[in-house]
């Protein structure tokens, strides 16, 4: 589908879809969004990083774009709500309170994992988020043998990807020195190097870490949590500082204030880019933060803010992104739950 000719569909469905987010777990699925040209948004597509086709793919390039800095929030955010609209619009809403109900069975608490045809389209983004980190060749050597068996084109990644997603987005966007902010295939990394950063005092790494409540979020930050270890503080994470962690982290496109959520976009969310609605709470004296669900099931404690030490952009940037005007404009994808 081209994108003058779904774009006009999309309008119409997308306010649909999202509204159908009151489930634990929305897995709303829209037509693909083709990205769109580079004269709307100079982006140069992960799949164009990479060559041949799954099973004998290979790495043709892995430098980084280059941005002013007053430039790099807001790319941030336009280049992940486009790689969020290839991926179909999926959206993950923690903010229903039934996500609390432990009592379901988790596997109707997830959304679904790619189908075979949609994992074969986005077979060479995602081999293209990897090129920028310093894995990147052997994970996707890996790959290709995954392909080549019997599971074909349909095979799970046999990594997970969503710290390469992170780092294809801060490439992209302009921040291509490691001394600013380490391309890497474990989010432990580049979040160890925002608590480096603030704890020894390095202005030019382009992103400090907060504990959550201790500054304001703002879109193009990160909110990262863990699993193995369970952090709750980065007092707690600075115990381990350059040890593996399994952690993860989303990118800020929006703070909803009257709403009191935070929606943000990560990698490898089950398997796709995925919008997820984060309910919010404003303590007196802190700024607006992730509401703590180490309670609810399955639920994760937001750890780590990793604030962007750039101009700030509106709260609302997610619409005014060109992905999102492409699609009607900004009362196309008001969240409704």
């Amino acid at each position: 589908m081209s994108s003058a000719s779904g774009i006009g569909m999309k309008s119409s469905i997308l306010p649909l879809a999202i509204a159908l987010t009151a489930a634990v777990f929305s897995h709303a699925a829209l037509a693909s969004f083709d990205r769109l040209s580079a004269d709307v948004l100079d982006v140069v597509p992960p799949s164009a990083r990479v060559s041949g086709v799954p099973g004998e793919m290979t790495i043709q390039q892995g430098s980084c774009r280059t941005f002013s800095t007053a430039e790099v929030r807001r790319r941030i955010v336009d280049v992940a709500v486009q790689e969020w609209g290839f991926f179909g619009f999926h959206i993950v809403d923690q903010t229903n309170p039934d996500s609390a109900d432990s009592g379901a069975p988790r596997s109707l608490r997830r959304p679904p994992r790619l189908g075979a045809a949609e994992a074969a389209r986005v077979a060479d983004s995602i081999a293209g988020y990897w090129t920028v980190t310093p894995d990147g060749s052997w994970i996707l050597d890996r790959q290709n043998r995954a392909w080549n068996g019997p599971s074909g084109v349909a095979a799970r990644w046999r990594d997970p990807w969503s710290a390469a997603f992170v780092s294809w987005v801060m490439c992209e966007s302009g921040l291509g020195d490691s001394s600013r902010f380490r391309h890497a295939i474990a989010h432990h990394v580049y979040i160890d190097q925002a608590i480096r950063a603030r704890d020894e005092g390095q202005p030019q790494t382009a992103f400090a870490a907060y504990d959550v409540g201790e500054a304001v979020i703002e879109p193009g930050d990160l909110l990262c949590t863990a699993r193995r270890a369970a952090y709750r503080t980065l007092d707690e994470r600075r115990l381990h500082l350059g040890a593996s962690a399994r952690t993860h982290c989303d990118i800020v496109v929006k703070v909803d204030e009257a709403n009191e959520r935070i929606l943000a976009i990560g990698g490898n969310v089950r398997g796709s880019v995925r919008l997820k609605l984060l309910p919010a709470v404003r303590i007196p004296g802190e700024a607006m933060r992730p509401v703590d669900q180490s309670r609810i099931s399955g639920g994760r404690t937001v750890f780590a803010h990793l604030k962007l030490r750039a101009a700030s952009v509106e709260a609302d940037a997610l619409d005014n992104s060109p992905t999102i005007k492409a699609l009607g404009g900004r009362d196309a994808v008001q969240p409704r739950v």
